[in-house]
């Protein structure tokens, strides 16, 4: 009786000095639901302390903010293995064509110049927890540019108010503006997307308050009686409506090559003497589709053609099967020191 007694005892006081973030880390993961307070709160200390979280939170962090584009595809976040329609909300297709229809070629020309700064922002974010999808917010902000000052003074990158960078960290004086610092400021921007989340726990709106404040999105909230973007987008005003429109266009365009796209496969599909003619060699490297394009002597549609989604392959894979015509392939073995080179020096320039 004196043993069952004692081992009740050091049970209790074992659980009892365990640390609570610990038991409530734990408890979220087989929880069927999700512990929406304990991430908030992970995320709002984020805030108060401007730094990253722990690996343990982080964990957290990311699986909470991948559920975010549960509006947009039905898997809750982009899975590139699946096709792009067979994915996306049905609401999404006629919602951005006519966007596309204007801006579509300006977006697939950024696809291959964008792939360095795509990795700045992925790596920063990916060390807050975000989503990398959320990465193309800073495209319809600023086309990637740190020169670019708005009508009303937001700058940089990401389009901070004077007032909003010091408030997430940044300094912004006559002498120092870290808004057009690439790493300062896409680290201020992680904080405050993550404060955006912790409210609407919607990437959608989350997208639409960054736009045009978080008062607009709670009014349409009220309105809608709703938290669905396609419930309440049209008790929002037009140009944060169509901040949403851009993002799901910038997206479609930098991922999803299989949304409705039979006439664009037909026409970059390599013909059988092209085929016959081409030569593939495994390369690795910091390579950049528009450098090698360039040293190649190719536009940058043929090299597209032979080499599709090129920049985000490599990123990802690190290896790519390059594709070239024999005399393309010659010229590349020769100078493929040369033009990797290049590749760098423009990535450590930007």
């Amino acid at each position: 009786m004196r043993v069952i007694s004692f081992i009740i005892l050091l049970l209790f006081f074992s659980e009892a000095f365990s640390s609570p973030k610990t038991i409530a880390f734990k408890k979220n993961f087989t929880d069927t639901s999700i512990n929406i307070s304990f991430e908030d709160s992970l995320i709002h200390a984020l805030y108060e302390k401007n730094s990253l979280p722990k690996s343990d939170d982080l964990i957290a962090i990311n699986h909470y903010t991948k559920q975010g584009f549960k509006d947009l595809f039905s898997q809750f976040n982009y899975n590139t293995l699946i096709p792009y329609s067979n994915q996306v909300n049905p609401h999404a297709e006629p919602y951005m064509q006519d966007y596309l229809k204007k801006h579509s070629k300006y977006l697939y020309q950024m696809r291959s110049t964008a792939i360095p700064y795509f990795n700045i922002i992925e790596n920063i974010f990916k060390g807050y927890g975000l989503p990398p999808e959320m990465k193309y917010l800073a495209v319809i902000e600023s086309g990637l540019k740190t020169n670019v000052t708005s009508w009303v003074g937001a700058a940089g990158p990401w389009q901070f108010m004077p007032e909003t960078g010091i408030q997430y960290g940044l300094v912004v004086n006559k002498y120092q503006d870290d808004r057009r610092d690439y790493f300062k400021s896409t680290r201020a921007a992680a904080l405050m997307l993550l404060e955006l989340y912790a409210q609407y726990h919607d990437w959608l709106l989350v997208i639409a308050a960054y736009n045009g404040g978080s008062g607009r999105v709670n009014y349409a909230i009220k309105k809608a009686n709703s938290k669905s973007f396609w419930d309440l987008q049209y008790y929002l005003p037009e140009e944060s409506r169509n901040h949403v429109k851009k993002f799901i266009a910038t997206h479609f365009v930098m991922e999803g090559q299989n949304f409705n796209s039979k006439t664009n496969e037909t026409n970059n599909k390599l013909n059988d003497q092209e085929i016959e003619n081409s030569v593939v060699e495994l390369i690795t490297g910091k390579f950049i589709a528009s450098i090698l394009s360039q040293r190649l002597v190719m536009d940058t549609k043929t090299f597209e053609k032979y080499n599709p989604n090129f920049d985000q392959t490599l990123s990802n894979a690190g290896e790519y099967a390059l594709r070239l015509s024999v005399a393309k392939m010659e010229l590349f073995k020769s100078t493929k020191y040369e033009i990797l080179n290049a590749c760098i020096q423009f990535l450590m320039e930007n």
